[in-house]
């Protein structure tokens, strides 16, 4: 089976500076792909890429990507004057579009709130309408900027399950750009890791499903992945024993 994503020799820079330099990466169908990579690697870069949305950037290289595709970027980017449900059938065609929407909404946790203003929600619940706003267009490929960076550590954890519940469901390919290593090893079949402009690492997750053999499978990873990004790590200790995020 042909992958949904295919990106070859992919060159992007903007004027003299060079952000990628000749990526080649796939995407299988229902895959979920995690972006790891230091500020200024070209990890944003590579996901508006596949957006379409680099017009500002120079280069060359070949994107093929299917054409149902929705982002979710940092913020939910609601349209304020919109009511919840308004702003998740934004620019949704059909009959049954109403209905769709109700549903992607009830998927997200947020049956009920389809008349609520978006200042009457917090971060996350904003975020849940993003991202029903993404699926209810049953998207083949969904790219996510960071879409939980800026929630707190709890409401990140809870929206980590809800995305990989509801990728299962939907079943889209997903690339998902983040710094944080635990959340890329929490929800990601496959972990790319991405320096100076070039893919240095792509590494499959495989978790175990064995409580003790998940542990040591994820410090290994997480260990492994730290090491990638420049992070020194104390092997006396556990590395899993706590959260790292990328430094800036």
């Amino acid at each position: 089976m042909s992958p949904v994503v295919q990106v070859r020799s992919l060159v992007r820079r903007f004027t003299r500076k060079g952000v990628l330099d000749g990526i080649d990466l796939d995407i299988a169908a229902g895959e979920f792909v995690a972006l790891l990579g230091r500020s200024g690697s070209g990890k944003s870069t590579l996901l508006r890429a596949l957006a379409g949305l680099d017009h500002e950037a120079e280069g060359t290289g070949t994107i093929l990507v299917p054409e149902r595709l929705s982002v979710v970027f940092q913020d939910a980017r609601l349209l304020p004057w919109k009511r919840v449900l308004d702003n998740v059938l934004l620019g949704l065609t059909g009959a049954d579009r109403q209905a769709r929407g109700l549903k992607a909404l009830d998927e997200v946790g947020l049956a009920g709130r389809e008349n609520s203003w978006p200042y009457e929600l917090s971060g996350g619940e904003q975020q849940r309408v993003a991202l029903a706003r993404s699926l209810v267009r049953g998207p083949a490929l969904l790219l996510a900027d960071e879409p939980f960076g800026a929630l707190d550590a709890l409401t990140r954890i809870r929206m980590h399950a809800l995305l990989r519940r509801l990728s299962e469901v939907y079943s889209p390919a997903v690339l998902l750009v983040t710094h944080d290593v635990d959340e890329a090893i929490e929800l990601a079949d496959r972990v790319v890791v991405l320096d100076d402009g070039k893919i240095v690492a792509d590494i499959r997750v495989a978790l175990p499903s064995d409580g003790i053999a998940r542990r040591e499978r994820t410090a290994a990873l997480q260990h492994e992945l730290l090491g990638l990004l420049g992070v020194a790590v104390d092997a006396a200790t556990s590395p899993y024993a706590r959260s790292e995020r990328i430094p800036a």
